[in-house]
């Protein structure tokens, strides 16, 4: 096996705000492993407060000696191998993990979906993604999301009910929110999330800080709505101390090292009754496809991040009328352009 990598930065179409910053931009490394002259394809998605970059990746990947390894379907002894080589670089480990992935899927001529045992009817419908913006903005991005039927709507910021108003003038399609640690008060964090859900949000992602784990129990206990971790969560060492903190988890590729790591993480949920959503960052169609591999698994999804971007340079699934669409390629279902 030979690993190759090269430095790419994905074009957003929109700037894209959260509660603590605003970018156009987001790098990425896309990874091949060659076998036997067939080529497994990764990415690493690195927004920059994951603390990764083109620099740390490539650093990491360059310690990888895969020759050692007669065959790539001793997916267990590579990626122990790659975990021992250092710590951290979970956007790194992952391209790895999925290239590999996509290697062992082409050899065995089946997408994972299949190899997994999964059934791509219960794949769900995915949210899509509105970034904090001036309400007309907004109104656009909604109109532009016509063809999903599930929002996910960016919160933490000065103008949340605003935003909320704004979107419910455009559509009454459902929502979910996503507050990325902007919430400070739990008692007004309650009060707002009692108002959320009289104007139909489904669930409120990661509303306080992921070091406040008391505040956010008492969140989970007393909120009319699930209460997801997403910044509190990130390998599946995380998953069992956050049982009680909050409803559910929500799993990312780029966050937990790759497709392995997620399939552990959402038994182990399963296990706690924990509710599911897998997310993404902005990134190719490498990763969304990837993940959508695990989608019949979970309850909720949001694999938007290709469709945030201008230069993809991959095909994979599809979403039609808002649902995600699992085709029969083998691997991880995708063709490069």
């Amino acid at each position: 096996m030979k690993l190759s990598f090269k430095p790419y930065d994905l074009q957003l179409k929109h700037v894209f705000t959260i509660a603590s910053n605003s970018r156009t931009t987001t790098p990425v490394i896309l990874v091949e492993i060659k076998y036997e002259g067939v080529v497994g394809y990764g990415e690493a998605s690195m927004p920059p407060y994951l603390g990764e970059s083109h620099i740390t990746a490539a650093d990491f990947l360059s310690k990888i000696n895969l020759e050692q390894f007669a065959t790539p379907f001793l997916l267990d002894d590579i990626l122990t191998y790659l975990d021992g080589l250092a710590d951290g670089n979970y956007a790194a480990k992952a391209a790895v993990d999925i290239a590999l992935h996509d290697l062992v899927g082409k050899l065995t001529g089946q997408p994972w979906y299949k190899l997994w045992g999964l059934n791509p009817e219960k794949a769900p419908h995915t949210s899509f993604t509105i970034g904090m913006d001036r309400p007309e903005v907004v109104r656009q991005k909604v109109i532009e999301a016509d063809p999903y039927t599930i929002l996910k709507v960016k919160l933490g910021g000065v103008n949340d009910m605003e935003m909320i108003e704004t979107i419910r003038s455009v559509t009454d399609k459902p929502l979910c929110v996503d507050v990325n640690q902007g919430w400070n008060d739990k008692y007004q964090a309650l009060d707002l999330i009692h108002w959320l859900k009289e104007k139909g949000i489904a669930f409120v992602e990661q509303p306080m800080s992921k070091k406040r784990l008391d505040d956010n129990a008492w969140l989970t206990e007393n909120s009319p709505l699930p209460i997801i971790a997403d910044e509190a969560v990130q390998t599946v060492n995380d998953v069992l101390p956050l049982n009680g903190v909050y409803s559910g988890i929500n799993i990312k590729l780029m966050k937990c090292g790759g497709m392995r790591a997620a399939h552990k993480m959402i038994i182990l949920a399963r296990c706690l009754n924990m509710k599911v959503m897998i997310g993404c960052m902005t990134a190719t169609s490498c990763t969304i496809s990837a993940a959508s591999q695990l989608s019949p698994m979970v309850d909720w999804a949001d694999l938007d991040g290709n469709l945030l971007i201008s230069n993809d340079p991959f095909k994979g699934v599809t979403i039609v009328n808002g649902k995600v669409i699992l085709n029969d390629k083998p691997g991880i279902g995708i063709e490069k352009l």
